[in-house]
């Protein structure tokens, strides 16, 4: 049995049995043959069952608020963020997908009709987390659907809850039955899963190990891959910043979700000028938040997903302090903080350097390093210092400077004045070990669909 143990308790809130091996291989076979007539259905008729499905999802919103606080921690206030996430990229991926969906005309000539038309890929395997259970999901399986494809779902143990919300409202939408799926697998099973002949294409969100393992499970397949492997991105606040402005809302960037976001700020630069404003600024709002149980509507911060997940993050802070960091925050002001259990305070650290884990590592927790630097070159060598390369933010009132510091800072998106946000709008991607490939926006369509060429001679004299 698969078995979700809350962290707010530690109790057991759902379990479910894994799949069995028959399950999995009618879950494949249902998939390709529905996929088989459901890409022969319009953009328009698609679109119209998707849309009854973000209406379905969206009436559960109270459930699911409820949900994701038993599940992974995340305060109740905040629930209805993820539903309203989900929401704004779903009704976009609709809204584009005439115009993304359309065949290339590439010009005129003589006796010929010629075109590229994005053919569906087949059937897509959704490997989808736990920290954003539904806006991480839904990148990929809505435009997945959009474009003809089958999708079927396997979601992180800790919110296996998640993906039958889900399922529930593509089912009351009326999606045709095997269009999209739910598989409760072990480790083991997803791999022999991707090995399957079945499977044309995989998006997976996680960390760098279970990236390479991906990669390895499908070798010798020849499919479509997009991995997303998490971040340690950086913020530069810059001598000409709004100091208050910036303070507040990479508080807010760094400590929203307990810190567990893969585009969560990390790592701070400050331009010596403003320094000490923006520390004492930035401090002083940390103070504000709250840590508490996230069934409480006053909670701002609520536990991490695991004790487990809790321990690493103190031992990147212990050894900081060993190495000669400082902490501003006494943990002390934090009742609920407790060593042992996933309630841990949040804490900003100073005198760090790239010595140090907690600057060089993902911590995926509520910890953040402030560095100061003497100019802007400083803060782009130290920036670019990363294994990783997810988003980077330049605060600044100036904008030719963000978008030259941008050109220089190797990143999938580049921020000024704002962080730890997805526009649907704009191609989800990453540089370096954050991974491959692209959700969202008309570009994220290309990877779930393949071009196939017309080449058609009308004219016979």
């Amino acid at each position: 049995m698969l078995k979700i143990i809350s962290p707010v308790d530690g109790s057991i809130y759902a379990e479910r049995a894994y799949a069995s091996s028959q399950d999995i291989q009618a879950t494949l076979q249902k998939a390709s043959a529905a996929q088989r007539d459901w890409k022969l259905k319009s953009i328009a008729e698609r679109g119209a069952i998707c849309t009854k499905a973000v209406d379905a999802f969206i009436a559960q919103k109270d459930r699911i608020t409820q949900e994701l606080a038993w599940q992974m921690g995340r305060p109740i206030r905040f629930g209805a963020g993820e539903v309203g996430g989900f929401e704004e990229r779903a009704r976009y991926m609709i809204s584009i997908a005439e115009d993304s969906l359309k065949s290339v005309d590439v010009g005129p000539k003589d006796g010929f009709v010629r075109y590229i038309k994005r053919e569906p890929v087949g059937v897509v395997l959704t490997i989808a987390p736990w920290n954003f259970p539904f806006m991480t999901a839904v990148n990929s399986i809505v435009p997945a659907l959009m474009s003809g494809n089958a999708v079927i779902l396997k979601h992180a143990q800790q919110t296996l809850l998640c993906a039958e919300r889900i399922a529930d409202a593509f089912t009351a939408a009326g999606l045709p039955d095997g269009l999209f799926q739910v598989l409760h697998m072990s480790h083991d099973q997803t791999a022999e899963v991707i090995q399957s002949p079945e499977i044309n294409h995989v998006c997976f969100t996680g960390s760098v190990p279970a990236g390479e393992i991906m990669e390895k499970n499908a070798a010798g397949r020849f499919i479509g891959m997009g991995l997303e492997l998490g971040g340690k991105d950086p913020a530069y606040v810059c001598a000409d910043a709004n100091v208050s402005y910036s303070a507040e809302n990479l508080v807010d960037g760094a400590f929203f979700n307990t810190g567990q976001s893969c585009c969560g700020i990390e790592r701070i630069y400050v331009h010596a000028s403003v320094y000490d404003d923006f520390v004492e600024k930035f401090v002083e709002v940390v103070r504000g938040y709250v840590l508490g149980s996230p069934l409480e509507q006053q909670t701002t911060l609520g536990p991490l997903v695991t004790t487990k997940a809790a321990n690493f993050v103190r031992s990147q802070i212990d050894d900081a302090l060993k190495a000669g960091a400082k902490a501003l925050i006494d943990t002390s002001e934090f009742a609920m903080d407790q060593p042992g259990t996933p309630y841990m305070a949040p804490q900003v650290l100073v005198d760090v350097d790239h010595s140090m884990r907690v600057m060089t590592e993902e911590s995926f927790g509520p910890v953040v390093g402030i560095m100061k630097v003497k100019d802007d070159d400083e803060a782009v060598e130290l920036m670019n210092d990363s294994e990783f390369g997810l988003t980077a933010s330049i605060w600044t009132t100036d904008t030719d400077k963000a978008i030259k510091l941008g050109d220089r800072i190797d990143t999938g998106t580049l921020f000024m004045n704002r962080c730890d946000y997805l526009d649907p709008a704009l191609a989800w991607t990453g540089v370096k070990n954050t991974g491959r490939g692209c959700t969202l926006s008309s570009v994220g369509y290309e990877s779930l669909t393949r071009p196939k060429s017309y080449h058609l001679r009308v004219d016979l004299a």
